[in-house]
């Protein structure tokens, strides 16, 4: 691959994902890869994300392959908050919303992102642990960011970048990670593979 191409396959609906790689100067198409995200038992939180990542660069590999498109880069990634051991995922209600922002309440909590990049017989992965210091959060603040519908297709039940961000006192580690994609890990990534980025 030439390194002034910028062309790559995204394994992601996640617009912030697509935002991000945009404003890295690539050019996205996106490749549908469904797969199972259940938590296997025993799999600590980085394993858990690592897996998720590693498999839905291997399904969308699999969709490039089968359809006969050309070989680039795919990219994949995967998100999920931890806090004391245990793995906090998109909230399946509101009470789930509710559940996990009271645990995140005046307390920190991790968001760890990892990214696989594939391209041929070659995959990497690499993994951005964020350390995340909320607030106190009180009833009103919880159910008024529930009722903004904003909670539901975030891990952790948040998006640092929406109207949660008033939730968050600070950050050790990285902003894009949080987000859903490191920027840093990313570009190191993709330097593996030929890119030259910014």
């Amino acid at each position: 691959m030439s390194t002034n191409d910028t062309r790559i396959y995204l394994a992601s609906g996640s617009p912030r994902r697509r935002e991000i790689l945009e404003q890295l100067g690539l050019h996205l198409e996106r490749i549908h890869a469904d797969i199972d995200e259940s938590v296997r038992p025993g799999e600590d939180a980085v394993a858990y994300t690592e897996r998720l990542a590693r498999e839905k660069a291997e399904a969308g590999w699999r969709v490039v392959s089968s359809c006969g498109l050309p070989e680039r880069p795919l990219l994949a990634a995967d998100t999920t908050v931890s806090q004391d051991g245990e793995i906090f995922g998109k909230p399946e209600d509101a009470d789930d919303a509710r559940r996990m922002l009271r645990a995140f309440s005046g307390r920190s909590h991790q968001a760890i992102t990892s990214v696989a990049v594939r391209d041929g017989g070659k995959l990497l992965v690499k993994t951005s642990i964020t350390d995340v210091f909320f607030k106190s959060l009180s009833d009103a603040e919880i159910e008024r960011y529930i009722a903004s519908g904003e909670p539901f297709d975030k891990a952790g039940a948040y998006g640092i970048q929406g109207k949660a961000g008033v939730f968050v006192e600070h950050i050790e580690g990285s902003y894009t990670g949080v987000m859903g994609l490191p920027v840093h890990e990313t570009a190191l990534l993709l330097a593996e593979f030929g890119f030259e980025l910014p």
